[in-house]
């Protein structure tokens, strides 16, 4: 299992905001930390990313992005957005982080959500954890709304099972709607649904969203 120290170690935050604390926890009785991405961990970052592109069904990109791209996308998105990783032995096992749902104005408190964990560590607490501190980031900048993009599949295959559907059901989200064989990969039409975790109250006259002034803890 998993369980908190509240000891807390300086990472600064690739948006060059403040310096971002860093969460530290004991899995298993190794120091695990959960910390702010940085443009340097890009790398380690894409290995983990590329072979959910090559080959699988999760992620509907098809060609694996460049070291340059990918980069621009991890500057790009945490200088609005948490983009945090859980680092243990000095690895990063997994990374998760949000970005905007859609451009228009009225959904700034709406996200969409992503998370991959290196493929050698999955079903070992570390996805809920990431999940759970990128909750409460997100929360304390003002948004509302996460929302999950998921393939699906009626016939699980070598490319795709259910596995991230049901963890973000264990995660409290719910199904909001399916759009049907919308995803073409591997010779095969893949399902897409979306799905909702409400974290905050929706007032008449809610705060601004904090862009770009997050931190983990």
């Amino acid at each position: 299992g998993l369980s908190a120290d509240p000891t807390f170690f300086s990472s600064a935050n690739t948006a060059k905001t403040a310096q971002i604390p860093t969460l530290s926890y004991t899995r298993k009785g190794k120091k695990m930390k959960i910390e702010a991405v940085r443009t340097e961990d890009s790398e380690e970052l894409l290995a983990i990313y590329a072979p959910y592109v090559r080959d699988t069904a999760i992620s509907f990109e098809r060609t694996v992005p460049t070291l340059s791209e990918f980069r621009d996308r991890i500057e790009r998105i945490s200088s609005l957005f948490p983009y945090i990783k859980a680092v243990e032995g000095g690895e990063i096992l997994g990374y998760a982080y949000a970005n905007k749902f859609k451009d228009r104005e009225a959904y700034d408190r709406s996200v969409e959500v992503t998370i991959y964990v290196r493929q050698d560590c999955r079903r070992k607490g570390i996805g809920r954890l990431l999940y759970e501190v990128l909750e409460k980031s997100l929360s304390d900048m003002g948004i509302l709304n996460m929302n999950a993009c998921i393939a699906i599949t009626s016939d699980a295959d070598e490319h795709l099972t259910n596995d991230s559907l049901y963890f973000h059901e264990k995660m409290e989200f719910r199904l909001v709607g399916t759009f049907h064989n919308s995803g073409y990969k591997f010779g095969t039409w893949y399902d897409m649904v979306w799905m909702e975790k409400i974290i905050g109250e929706h007032t008449k006259n809610p705060e601004e969203v904090k862009f770009g002034k997050w931190t983990v803890k």
